[in-house]
């Protein structure tokens, strides 16, 4: 049975309630996030990385081809055209990149499945649509649909329309054993995209290691989901969406929530993937 804080017009709350814990997967919720890997802590703490060292949000997909490796995959700043950017880069030894894709199909469905990935910072998901029970692969599963959630990113409270695209459709190769996760971000009450996010899943000799790339003031715009958007302002309208915009700080914030939340999930994603992927 889903979780009614996780339904439109549902109540926002952090943590898990009572009912929360009475779920299948509660063995898996914690009471807070596990700290970023050192790569993302030492980054956080230092300068913004030079706008030289950054590619353009088109170069994306041959930043982030199968064989790969940028000259700083863990940092955050501004391109030379002021759009905001992070990257993170995460090893995850006994991961695979289908767990990944079962992941992001799983996940949107209920709000405690969503804080699983960040206890400290998720408080609400719902999604356009389940595909849980269809017969396909799992990217598909997801691919086409928009999750709509609720989550801190630093300090400030965000209300995000998560659009997921075919990777392959926008010029990304993506090998038998590797996954590209792709997302339109733009606000859940607007109608005003605000850039991409981007996970390329490459396996490693001990597992697998993401490479996450987010690039905002990437403008464009959207039908927003009127029913969403009702609820969202129900809950409480977040900050308006002019605010995501803020430069470096933006750009730091994210790097160090990918950075946490990326560590938290895949240090027990194969035992829950195990446990509920069927």
């Amino acid at each position: 049975m889903a979780d009614p804080g996780t339904q439109a017009g549902a109540t926002r709350y952090r943590g898990y309630s009572a009912q929360d814990r009475e779920l299948p997967y509660a063995r898996f919720m914690a009471e807070h996030t596990t700290p970023a890997h050192t790569s993302v802590l030492a980054a956080h703490a230092g300068p913004p990385t030079s706008p030289a060292l950054i590619p353009e949000f088109t170069a994306l997909p041959l930043d982030l081809a199968p064989g790969a490796r940028s000259p700083v995959e863990t940092g955050y700043g501004q391109t030379a055209h002021g759009q905001v950017w992070a990257a993170v880069h995460t090893d995850m030894p006994g991961v695979t990149a289908a767990m990944w894709d079962w992941w992001f199909a799983w996940h949107p469905i209920e709000s405690a499945r969503y804080k699983l990935w960040h206890p400290d910072a998720h408080l609400y998901a719902s999604t356009s649509a389940d595909r849980n029970a269809e017969p396909i692969p799992y990217r598909d599963k997801y691919i086409g649909t928009t999750s709509y959630v609720d989550e801190y990113i630093g300090p400030k409270l965000q209300q995000l329309a998560i659009a997921f695209r075919d990777p392959t459709l926008e010029g990304f190769q993506v090998p038998e054993g590797h996954t590209v996760i792709l997302a339109r971000v733009g606000s859940i009450v607007a109608p005003v995209d605000l850039g991409w996010l981007a996970h390329q899943v490459r396996p490693t000799p001990t597992g697998c290691e993401m490479r996450s790339r987010f690039y905002l003031n990437v403008y464009g715009l959207h039908t927003p989901d009127l029913p969403q958007a009702v609820e969202a302002v129900k809950r409480g309208a977040a900050i308006d969406p002019a605010d995501l915009v803020l430069g470096v700080d933006l750009a730091r914030d994210l790097m160090l929530h990918c950075g946490q939340e990326m560590h938290h999930l895949a240090e027990f994603l194969p035992d829950l993937y195990t446990a509920f992927s069927d």
